[in-house]
């Protein structure tokens, strides 16, 4: 990994603090709103899908550089989350995993809801398409470079620094409750391809990938409580 000077312009990248966090903020602030889910997911997906489309359109990428190796990453982290509760049962039986910090591996929807198409189809799109933009546009489009200058637009996508390229995967995986240790691989995995490929467009690729994935499992599986 090489870290590239503060003084090199970063490019089609911006210097605007909102574009690249507010989405993140409206999605959070929604997340344990005390709604029903029937009623909180269409309006979360609503309202993050106008701030990005609003605040965020001019700083999204679309074109991925590295269209297979992304889809490889995200189909890896994918593998590592389901992982260890496919190979030990009852893994997050662990109080590292069950506590009042992280809260509990254990969904929180009620069996109306898993019947719900509308609910279903919903938080795929969710998960599959706004989740994997506003996170990758907060996490290694914004705080990743402000944890190494303050006006972060100056430094270049990818760049490298240990507290940043760090904090920013701690952080990732506390956003993950119960699944902290496989989102701290993940935060990890794509913390590094951001800064071998310094393309956006593939991180929020590989994580569109593994969020996808995900939802199929969660469905095919029975397994709601990735979906907590």
């Amino acid at each position: 990994m090489s870290s590239e000077p503060i003084s090199r312009k970063a490019k089609n990248t911006g210097s605007d603090a909102t574009a690249y966090v507010l989405p993140f903020v409206v999605f959070i602030a929604l997340r344990w709103l005390p709604v029903q889910p029937e009623l909180l997911a269409p309006l979360r997906f609503l309202l993050v899908a106008v701030s990005l489309a609003v605040f965020s359109r001019r700083v999204i990428p679309w074109r991925a550089q590295f269209f297979i190796a992304s889809i490889l990453l995200g189909l890896a982290v994918f593998v590592i989350w389901i992982g260890p509760d496919a190979l030990w049962p009852h893994y997050r039986d662990f109080w590292l995993f069950r506590n009042p910090i992280m809260g509990r591996p254990d969904s929180s929807l009620p069996p109306r809801v898993k019947a719900s198409f509308w609910f279903i189809t919903v938080r795929v799109a969710e998960s599959a398409v706004l989740i994997p933009i506003l996170e990758e546009l907060f996490w290694r489009g914004w705080l990743m470079r402000w944890l190494i200058h303050a006006d972060f637009g100056q430094v270049p996508l990818g760049s490298y620094k240990p507290f940043s390229f760090w904090l920013t995967a701690v952080l990732f995986a506390s956003e993950h409750g119960p699944y902290w240790e496989v989102g701290l691989i993940a935060g990890i995995a794509y913390n590094w391809w951001i800064v071998h490929t310094r393309s956006l467009a593939d991180c929020i690729l590989a994580h569109a990938v593994t969020n996808a994935l995900l939802a199929a499992y969660v469905l095919a599986a029975d397994q709601w409580q990735y979906w907590l």
